[in-house]
């Protein structure tokens, strides 16, 4: 962290990226991995709703006013800030790549992340685990909700936004995350002492859905209709984004007096988006071909964050960011 290095998760997805494109699944391959895909999202949902803790519930759920606002900042300012940058990008991007800003807006937070830079931060941890885990499991039904209305001015957007949609996301990830965390007493202590499985399902998962994501993709012919200079626009939108969301969130925190450990929280919550909720959203959501480009933002997005909140948090742990 002291010189902010690359995730080397990072440096995997784009492997996995750059396999896919040389060697994307095609005939029998492709229903095969999004059956494996499928199963191990399903289980890594699970396994983190086996970690969650009833003590951390409980003891976030006093600060039901944080957590309004944690949940305003996720899924009503963001993404009014990305259907602003988005338009004022828009002509110079691909349908698809638009839609990728526009979804990446909608996403819940993450959850590991989110806790551990609050912890790194100083701030309230109870707060963060109770408010990240309520963004997970709520943006099983609103984010698809959210897609729907940021696209409905969008006239060649294909995606299928509907009943059956979220039933499936439910299925995915809701389910098994609730079915995890009841299982806790029996499986809960067994699981937390193996955080390494827990990281290797985690991004095994993600890997194999980028894998099948741009799988299709490139067979749909997305690196010849997808220009540089959209994906460089992209790192910028990322930017913009995570710099107004931060600076509009930490602020909103001092307007409202919250407490400087609260507002950390505010900060790491409300300003990051999950890849791990993303990526199999945008699977149901959108048809094969358009999942890849769609999920370039949220990929880009990931890196990003962690990199600035990891400097914020320092920082503020430092006392040098109140």
């Amino acid at each position: 962290m002291k010189r902010l290095p690359i995730d080397p998760f990072l440096l995997k997805l784009f492997a996995t990226v750059a396999l896919a494109s040389l060697l994307p699944a095609q005939g029998w391959g492709v229903p095969l991995f999004q059956h494996i895909t499928q199963i191990a999202i399903a289980l890594l949902f699970f396994l983190h709703g086996a970690r969650l803790s009833r003590e951390a519930i409980w003891g976030g759920l006093s600060h039901w006013r944080l957590h309004l606002l944690i949940l305003s900042v996720t899924f009503l300012l963001f993404p009014v800030l990305g259907s602003g940058v988005a338009a004022v990008l828009r002509p110079w991007l691909t349908d698809n790549l638009y839609l990728g800003i526009l979804f990446l807006a909608c996403l819940p937070s993450t959850v590991q992340s989110a806790v551990a830079l609050t912890a790194m931060a100083r701030g309230n941890v109870p707060v963060s685990i109770c408010s990240a885990s309520a963004s997970t499991l709520l943006g099983v039904f609103i984010t698809p909700l959210l897609v729907g209305i940021m696209l409905a001015g969008a006239t060649s957007a294909q995606a299928t936004v509907s009943l059956e949609a979220v039933g499936k996301i439910m299925l995915q990830l809701f389910f098994p995350f609730v079915f995890g965390h009841l299982l806790r007493p029996l499986i809960g202590a067994w699981v937390m002492k193996r955080q390494q499985l827990l990281k290797v399902v985690d991004q095994g998962s993600i890997l194999l859905v980028v894998y099948t994501a741009f799988s299709g993709a490139v067979v749909g012919g997305l690196w010849t209709s997808t220009p540089l200079s959209a994906l460089g626009l992209i790192v910028l939108s990322n930017a913009i984004l995570l710099t107004l969301a931060q600076v509009l969130a930490w602020n909103l925190g001092r307007w409202l007096g919250f407490s400087f450990e609260d507002r950390v929280s505010l900060l790491m919550c409300g300003s990051n988006k999950s890849l791990s909720s993303g990526i199999p959203i945008a699977n149901v959501i959108f048809p094969s071909v358009m999942v890849g480009p769609v999920i370039l933002p949220i990929m880009l997005f990931h890196q990003w964050q962690l990199l600035v909140c990891a400097w914020l948090a320092k920082r503020l742990a430092a006392g040098r960011g109140d």
